[in-house]
This record gives structure tokens, C-alpha cells and sequence, in this order.
């Protein structure tokens, strides 16, 4: 064997010995997974549209919490969080509803919002 064969031959040992092996697991994913990361999706729309509105986002800014800041936290939700929060939200009455009504959504908003803080 020649002196670079040699080099490369126990480069190659030395490099099986020292660097770790990764080994990839491939598998079938159920319905309910797709249909579970679908709606968590559909739940963060919902929030991020409610944060959308200009009265929401007034009443965010006015109590000092920065627009942005709150639908990056509503990204970062899980989906159950994301379920939980569109649920209160699509629970609420279609129209003239009373001003506590919304209070209660944005001191729940902001309360998700700065429990990750």
C-alpha cells in the first residue's frame, strides 16, 4: 500500500470510530395526525384573525402589548393551547355584545401572551 492509502485508510477508521452515526426511521402517519396538524393551523387563523381586528389590536397596544410580539406567541402556541383559545373565541356572541365581553377575550389574549414571557 502506498503512504496516501494508508493516511486515507486511517482517516476513514478514525472517522467511523469518532463521528456518530445517525440512523433515519421512516413511517406511516395516520389521518388523525394530518387532520390534528390541519386544525391546529385553523385555530391559530382564527386567533391571529381575531388579533387582526382593529378594536383587538387597539385595545392590545393600549395596555402595552406589542401586535407582533402577540401572534409571534400565538405561533409558537401548541395546538391544544391554539384548540382552547379559538374555542373561547367562537363562543362568544355574533354582535352587541357588552364591553366586558371583551375585555375578558383581551385579558385572556394577554394573559396567554405573557404567561410564555
Amino acid at each position: 500500500m502506498t503512504s496516501v492509502t494508508r493516511m486515507i485508510c486511517r482517516f476513514l477508521i478514525l472517522a467511523m470510530a469518532v463521528l456518530p452515526f445517525q440512523s433515519v426511521q421512516a413511517g406511516m402517519i395516520g389521518t388523525d395526525q394530518v387532520a390534528s396538524a390541519a386544525s391546529g393551523q385553523a385555530d391559530r387563523a382564527t386567533v391571529l384573525g381575531f388579533m387582526n381586528r382593529t378594536e383587538v389590536a387597539g385595545q392590545l397596544q393600549a395596555m402595552g402589548v406589542d401586535l407582533q410580539t402577540a401572534k409571534d406567541r400565538v405561533a409558537a402556541m401548541t395546538d391544544q393551547e391554539a384548540r382552547t383559545l379559538a374555542g373561547n373565541l367562537d363562543s362568544l356572541p355574533a354582535g352587541a355584545t357588552s364591553g366586558w365581553v371583551w375585555a375578558v377575550v383581551v385579558v385572556l389574549v394577554i394573559w396567554i401572551v405573557y404567561r410564555w414571557r
